[in-house]
């Protein structure tokens, strides 16, 4: 799992630079979607940008999926080693 929040106060450079060593990489996506519900899919990072990012979803639609950096920083969404 991504250690970005252990290490104190994070923003979005810290975030970007520590999700540019898993770009182009299979990753593991879980998304918290409230009321103890949880989304879990196997995606691949495939763009950084200075407020958001893009995963591609790997199921059978392709889809693209963004997230924003504060997506993180909340909790909203975990992003382990596949």
């Amino acid at each position: 799992m991504l250690d970005i929040l252990d290490k104190g106060v994070c923003d979005n450079k810290m975030i970007r630079k520590a999700l540019s060593k898993y770009l182009n990489q299979e990753v593991k996506i879980k998304y918290n979607l409230g009321r103890n519900k949880y989304e879990e899919y196997p995606a691949k990072i495939t763009n950084l940008y200075n407020c958001v990012f893009l995963v591609e979803v790997q199921d059978e639609n392709q889809s693209i999926k963004s997230f924003s950096y504060a997506d993180i920083i909340t909790k909203t969404i975990k992003i382990s080693d596949k």
